[in-house]
């Protein structure tokens, strides 16, 4: 059976494509731009052939390729951001994409970004990325997934579109949601750090204007594996489950043995469903931890590029017998 070869774009630190490796897939090549992000790449997965800056690739000289991957950038589509879309460089990542796919005339491709993406302008710009990708060839499917229906439990919820060139016999359908182990499976660094529990600044946080009253502590530190999100102003709460993960976002703590603990970088690897092999390998190299954390609030969730990648793989698959079958009744008659 064939191998089908991939392209890693706005790579990060490769959630996308450990996701497609772990069906069997091959990566070719990858482009981050971020200096500290793409040295990680490189140590964890020994891989060199970075291409950097997507708005300066020489396009005609990439790899030939099967699938293109690419989780573009999602802060000007974020709920969190100024949602600037279109007016912002960063938005226009999404047409480089598209001159790839045309370029390269890429058969299928994959492209992660944040919810928020979905109700953007009122809809009008996810409206136009999938008029683009028409325009350019390609018939497209969407959905939101979230992260804690794939395998983890982390509440992550994107917006995966998957696309294939017109003309292809081909059917796609999103995965089927599937269980997750709990937490205990997931915060289990050691060396994760505590967070002293007569800490000024936590307690400031618990008596402030919104959470006096609320909340006893002594309770809170009876139930392991309880998530402690400390938010701006609201302190929530969450049991069998993680917040999403974010890019600048460490309050996030847990209960562990009476103790609080803030979520490490491991741990946040982890529950964006890297391999243990690969997380260790990824924060022993020298990065410092914060630098991790955001490395890993801005990944893709393994297990969820696992499934579409298996379903695109699946879809692909079921196209060629079809056409084989077809051309062998061509043959009879």
């Amino acid at each position: 059976m064939k191998t089908y070869k991939f392209m890693d774009f706005c790579a990060g630190i490769g959630g996308g494509r450990l996701g497609l490796e772990l069906n069997g897939m091959e990566c070719v090549a990858h482009a981050e731009l971020d200096e500290k992000t793409a040295y990680v790449y490189s140590q964890v997965y020994n891989d060199h052939n970075n291409y950097g800056d997507i708005t300066k690739i020489d396009k005609p000289n990439l790899p030939d390729l099967d699938i293109l991957i690419a989780g573009f950038p999602c802060q000007t589509f974020s709920l969190a951001g100024k949602r600037a879309g279109f007016e912002d460089d960063r938005g226009l990542i999404i047409n480089h994409l598209i001159e790839i796919l045309g370029c390269k005339d890429v058969p299928y491709f994959i492209l992660e970004n944040v919810k928020g993406l979905v109700n953007h302008d009122k809809g009008r710009t996810l409206k136009i990325i999938l008029s683009q990708l028409y325009e350019a060839g390609y018939n497209t499917y969407y959905k939101t997934l979230n992260s804690i229906d794939y395998g983890v439990p982390q509440m992550r919820e994107r917006v995966y579109i998957v696309g294939a060139k017109k003309g292809l016999n081909f059917n796609f359908k999103f995965p089927k949601s599937i269980s997750h182990n709990g937490l205990e499976e997931y915060l289990i660094d050691e060396n994760a750090r505590e967070l002293p529990l007569d800490d000024v600044t936590f307690h400031k946080y618990l008596n402030n204007k919104y959470n006096q009253g609320k909340y006893d502590l002594s309770l809170i530190l009876e139930q392991d594996y309880l998530v402690v999100d400390t938010r701006q102003s609201d302190l929530r709460l969450y049991k069998d489950k993680c917040p999403t993960l974010r890019t600048g976002r460490h309050g996030i703590l847990y209960v562990k043995n009476g103790k609080l603990k803030k979520i490490s970088a491991l741990e946040a690897l982890l529950l964006q469903g890297f391999p243990m092999e690969v997380a260790l390998k990824a924060t022993k190299i020298g990065v410092e931890e914060n630098k991790i954390l955001s490395m890993a609030g801005n990944a893709m969730t393994v297990s969820v590029i696992e499934h579409i990648g298996r379903e695109l793989v699946n879809a692909i698959n079921s196209a060629k017998a079809h056409d084989e079958i077809g051309e062998q009744l061509c043959l009879q008659i």
